[in-house]
């Protein structure tokens, strides 16, 4: 049986969509509420701003009315991906409250969950063309926002599925032995042997590392003279991911990866170097795709193994700025003065649309891929270039709609090149994709 699905990326939703009735947003959601399947992100909290304002936000402390689930499953969507650096920005307490917001409604999401285990699972949504599973995990958080595991004698912690990344730092062995001169100066060397022998620390289990502080470091390879970073994902996270998704592959007709990752490797549309490595991971483990975001801006696809890698599909719908709510946190972080109302914070915050995102067409438009599965095997990839109203006023920008001509194919040359170094080519249109 044939069977549709269509991807998009982050939503940050904070007003009525009216998707059925607004004549500019409604041809593109009804494509999105003619698939068989549809699967965003959800950017933000469905918390009605209930909970305790962490001081580690995603950014921006992204409260919402709990409505908002109501106006994307309106608008067609079926699959909830939650874990995002901002599932933690109203603490554990705003997380229960959007969990029991989801589950009121019985939606399908995966990615939060009272425990680790809970968070780790996977949804899974039927239909009358069939089930796909979808397991969400995002690798830019702050400590102590991942979920913890159930004991026997103590309840789990609530928070998302993890994906750790192993960060190494590859320097010159002239810059090795500067490093190593300033820790011992400093005595940042004796008090981390001091842990050790204390049993507050344990030393690296590679003997080539050296750490300072949160860094780790070691000599650069033969014949490398750069400086670098080099990630991997974590091992352990892998392992448990590819658990479920074994699980998955047996009770579904498609299995679905979501990754939330902000990280880059040099410039912000050029995926960070763990990223490849854990979607081939998963897709080698059964996954039929793996559906990127976090940057908030496109970065490429890759065809492996016949099964599609979205490294970011950026945002869908985007309205940051109208956040209702900002914590006393949130004011320091972007030194705003007190007495300013939530508009006029992010004014300051972007020197009125001079910088960040207002400043930048990249972060206002799109690609939505609707995929075309025959049991089970891709047989079509068809891009829909979106905008969503970059220059638009404020309160009206952020919304999808069909691009227009011009910036369509603009958008669409975009992201063949971002494509192009993981060996993928779009068709002559530019609307689809060569899978063969």
């Amino acid at each position: 049986m044939p069977l549709s699905l269509l991807l998009t990326g982050d939503c940050i939703l904070q007003r009525r969509l009216n998707s059925r009735d607004d004549a500019e947003l409604k041809p593109l959601f009804d494509k999105v509420r003619a698939a068989d399947v549809a699967f965003t992100n959800l950017e933000g909290l469905a918390n009605d701003y209930r909970g305790d304002p962490a001081v580690e936000s995603g950014g921006s402390h992204f409260g919402a009315p709990a409505w908002v689930l109501d106006e994307l499953v309106a608008a067609g969507f079926d699959l909830f991906a939650t874990a995002t650096n901002h599932a933690l920005d109203y603490s554990i307490a705003g997380l229960l409250h959007t969990i029991e917001a989801l589950e009121a409604r019985g939606l399908s999401f995966a990615g939060v969950g009272r425990t680790l285990e809970d968070a780790r699972r996977p949804c899974y949504h039927t239909g009358p063309a069939g089930t796909v599973a979808m397991l969400s995990c995002c690798s830019t958080f702050a400590k102590g926002q991942e979920a913890g595991a159930q004991r026997p004698d103590l309840p789990g912690r609530p928070g998302l599925n993890p994906l750790h990344v192993e960060t190494v730092h590859e320097v010159t062995e002239q810059q090795l032995s500067s490093l190593r001169e300033i820790a011992d100066q400093l005595g940042l060397e004796a008090e981390r042997q001091a842990k050790i022998k204390m049993g507050f620390a344990f030393p690296l289990a590679d003997s080539a590392l050296f750490p300072l502080g949160d860094l780790k470091f070691r000599p650069l390879p033969p014949g490398a003279n750069k400086a670098q970073v080099r990630t991997t994902p974590n091992k352990k996270d892998v392992e448990a991911m590819v658990r479920w998704v074994q699980e998955a592959r047996g009770l579904a007709d498609l299995v679905l990866v979501s990754l939330h990752a902000h990280e880059q490797s040099g410039a912000k549309d050029v995926p960070a170097e763990f990223m490849p490595a854990f979607a081939r991971a998963m897709i080698d483990a059964g996954a039929d795709l793996v559906a990127g975001h976090g940057p908030h801006l496109l970065r490429g696809l890759e065809i492996y193994k016949g099964k599609p890698i979205f490294y970011s599909l950026a945002n869908f719908i985007g309205q940051n700025e109208l956040v209702a709510k900002i914590p006393a946190d949130g004011y320091e972080r972007f030194r705003a003065a007190p007495d300013l109302t939530p508009g006029q914070v992010y004014q300051t915050r972007t020197q009125g649309d001079q910088v960040g995102f207002p400043a930048d067409r990249r972060y206002w438009e799109s690609v939505v891929p609707t995929l075309s599965y025959e049991g089970g095997v891709l047989r079509g990839i068809e891009l829909t270039p979106i905008s969503l109203g970059w220059k638009d006023a404020r309160h009206r920008r952020g919304r999808p709609r069909l691009a227009g001509a011009d910036e369509g194919r603009a958008i669409l040359e975009r992201f063949a090149e971002l494509s192009r170094p993981f060996g993928t080519e779009l068709a002559g249109d530019g609307k689809s994709v060569r899978l063969d």
